[in-house]
């Protein structure tokens, strides 16, 4: 309880409080004055402001100053109800104003500069461009291998930019199939299509004031290339089946493991998108050229498989590290990260030996330029062949979580080509 505003601003500085109930009319500062304070100092703290002099200009004054509800008095018997489940909803709405705020500073925390784990020159480098970029509103352009940790940049410019407060949005352009990614990405209205039996928000709109990030750009078809070229230049799009168009306000970072201008030589990229997209350019680069990070790396992978496991792994030998040190990590950053909960899960004693690791590490020689020896007695060259073709698709999959679009691409094949192959082999992925 307090007597008037001043006391109320005493009280709320020595002890937390989870909700104002505070009059239009005191002496000295008026109720509409408190709130405004409150706001400032509290913007969480929901207020309530109650009068027995209401008028529309009254209420929406105190709304405009931040108060959660304005009520007028008298509170007769039947109104209590009313009153009591608008206290408990104020207080919820405070309680998850504060979780939200908790999220997003632990969202901040996880995805700063420092918490991308690497010491070596050449990821420095990049995390030097991501901190000139991240407060700017221009449009990145993110590119490098399969697993190099292309949406941790993303997440990093986001969570350090002015827009961190609104929705990171992420769209995998290639898992979405074609004829599905524009109402992804721009929303449909009813009967729009088949069953479109409702409106949907796409999502540019849910990003808006936020930032939407368009994962694998280079798998997008021509025709959403020129819509998503319009929304660059105009910050204008229309849902499917509708003729109106709604603005938005985003920041758009794209990326891509292809090469965009060999697209562009085959005419399956647009040079102008190329152009609005690459703005500033942030090349991730393979482990391969990052080798000083891998120690450090599997340390941290092992650390979260025993903790999220509750396993027994206390350590690595030598040799291993050594050996985990001198592959060359096709699949990258997400490979290590597969390869580390893998042994940790499957390791019988508290450390991690050589013999522990999968075969393709343990012969590092086999994958690259291997070739059967043929012996005395003779050899098959169909089923060496076969074999070789087996054990390179194997990899593949196993590389990109067999995921056969991005297989197909390191195997230089189409997908139908990979499917028939995998088919006839008659591979499935590990349970």
């Amino acid at each position: 309880m307090a007597r008037d505003a001043t006391e109320a601003l005493g009280v709320l500085s020595s002890q937390p409080i989870d909700l104002v109930l505070c009059d239009l009319k005191m002496p000295g500062i008026n109720g509409i004055e408190l709130v405004r304070q409150i706001h400032d100092l509290e913007p969480d703290l929901p207020c309530i402001v109650i009068t027995g002099y209401g008028s529309a200009e009254n209420s929406v004054e105190a709304l405009r100053a931040g108060a959660f509800w304005y009520l007028e008095k008298p509170f007769e018997q039947e109104r209590l109800d009313v009153v009591r489940r608008l206290v408990e909803q104020a207080i919820e709405h405070g309680r998850l104003k504060v979780e939200n705020r908790m999220l997003q500073t632990a969202l901040r925390t996880r995805y700063k500069f420092d918490n991308i784990i690497g010491k070596s020159a050449a990821l420095q480098h990049v995390l030097s461009i991501v901190e000139k970029v991240a407060d700017t509103e221009s449009t990145v352009l993110v590119t490098g291998e399969s697993g190099t940790g292309k949406e941790l940049i993303a997440r990093a410019l986001h969570y350090n930019s002015r827009r961190a407060e609104h929705m990171l949005v992420t769209v995998n352009c290639g898992a979405i199939p074609e004829e599905l990614l524009e109402s992804e990405l721009f929303g449909h209205v009813k009967g729009a299509f088949t069953n479109a039996t409702h409106n949907r928000e796409g999502r540019f709109s849910v990003a808006d004031g936020g930032t939407i990030f368009l994962d694998e750009i280079g798998d997008m078809s021509p025709n959403l290339q020129v819509k998503l070229l319009r929304v660059i230049q105009e910050r204008t799009f229309e849902p499917v089946g509708s003729s109106t168009t709604q603005k938005v306000d985003v920041r758009i970072i794209a990326a891509t493991n292809q090469d965009l201008p060999k697209l562009i030589e085959a005419k399956q990229f647009r040079e102008d998108l190329y152009y609005r997209l690459n703005v500033l350019p942030i090349e991730v680069p393979p482990l391969r050229q990052r080798r000083d990070d891998i120690p450090l790396l599997v340390h941290h992978f092992l650390d979260v498989a025993t903790q999220e496991r509750n396993l027994r792994v206390d350590t690595i030998s030598d040799d291993a590290l050594q050996r985990l040190i001198e592959y060359d990590w096709p699949g990258n950053v997400r490979q290590l990260e597969n390869v580390m909960e893998r042994v940790a899960v499957l390791c019988s004693n508290g450390e991690i030996g050589i013999d522990d690791l999968p075969d393709t590490i343990r012969s590092p020689e086999r994958p690259r330029g291997f070739a059967p020896v043929v012996p005395p007695t003779g050899i098959s060259l169909n089923g060496a062949i076969e074999e070789l073709e087996t054990d390179l698709i194997t990899q593949a999959l196993e590389h990109t979580d067999w995921n056969k679009n991005k297989a197909a691409q390191l195997l230089g094949l189409n997908r139908t080509t990979l499917l028939e192959k995998i088919k006839k082999r008659g591979l499935k992925p590990p349970e």
